[in-house]
C-alpha cells in the first residue's frame, strides 16, 4: 500500500482558483467588450442614417428656397404685381359688398336693452374677421351695464372692448352716457 506523504517544508500550492477566477473575469470582460462593440456599431449606423436624412432634408430645403426665389422673381414683375394689386382691390370690394347689414342689425336688436340707442356703427373687415366700432348712447349707468353684459353673453359679438366713456355736456341729448365700443362680429 502506498501512502502519499509530502515531506517538503512548503506545502504544494495549486493555482486552480486563480486560473478559474481569471478565466471568469476574462469571459465577463470579453462579453462586455463585445456588447460595447455592438453598441458602437449600432450607434455609428444610426448616425450614418441620420446624416443621410439630414443631407436629404438640406437638399430639399435648398431646392425649395430656389423655387421660392424663382416665384418671388416671377411675382415681382410689374405686370404680375399690378395683377395682384387689382385682385386684392376686387377681393376687398367683394368682401365689403358681402357684409350683411340686415343680419347685423337684427343681431344688434336682440342684444340692445331698453334705454340704449346706437349712434353710429362702423364695420371693418380684417383678416376674415369683422370688427365693429359702435358709438352708443345710454340713459343711465344701469342701461350701460345691461348693454355690456348682453354683448358679453351674445354669441354673435365677441371680444368686447370699451374704448371711451363720456357724459355729454350739452343738455339737448337724452343720453346721459356716450360710450364707444369695439367688438368682433361673427356672422352666423
Amino acid at each position: 500500500m502506498r501512502i502519499r506523504l509530502n515531506l517538503a517544508t512548503k506545502p504544494l500550492e495549486t493555482h486552480r482558483r486563480f486560473i478559474a477566477g481569471s478565466a471568469v473575469v476574462g469571459l465577463v470582460a470579453a462579453i462586455v467588450f463585445l456588447s460595447l462593440g455592438l453598441h458602437v456599431y449600432k450607434a455609428r449606423k444610426a448616425n450614418a442614417e441620420m446624416r443621410a436624412k439630414t443631407a436629404n432634408i438640406l437638399r430639399q430645403i435648398s431646392e425649395l428656397e430656389q423655387q421660392h426665389a424663382a416665384l418671388e422673381r416671377f411675382f415681382a414683375l410689374d405686370e404680375n404685381a399690378r395683377l395682384h394689386d387689382r385682385a386684392s382691390f376686387i377681393n376687398s370690394l367683394i368682401d365689403a359688398r358681402s357684409f350683411n347689414w340686415t343680419l347685423m342689425f337684427m343681431d344688434l336688436e336682440k342684444v340692445l336693452p331698453a334705454g340704449v340707442r346706437v349712434i353710429s356703427i362702423e364695420p371693418k373687415q380684417e383678416k376674415g374677421h369683422i370688427e365693429v366700432k359702435l358709438i352708443i348712447g345710454a340713459t343711465s349707468d344701469d342701461a350701460k351695464l345691461k348693454l355690456i353684459k348682453a354683448l358679453e353673453d351674445s354669441k354673435t359679438f365677441t371680444h368686447i372692448e370699451l374704448v371711451t366713456q363720456q357724459r355729454p355736456t350739452t343738455g339737448t341729448s337724452t343720453d346721459q352716457i356716450v360710450i364707444e365700443l369695439k367688438a368682433e362680429y361673427l356672422r352666423t
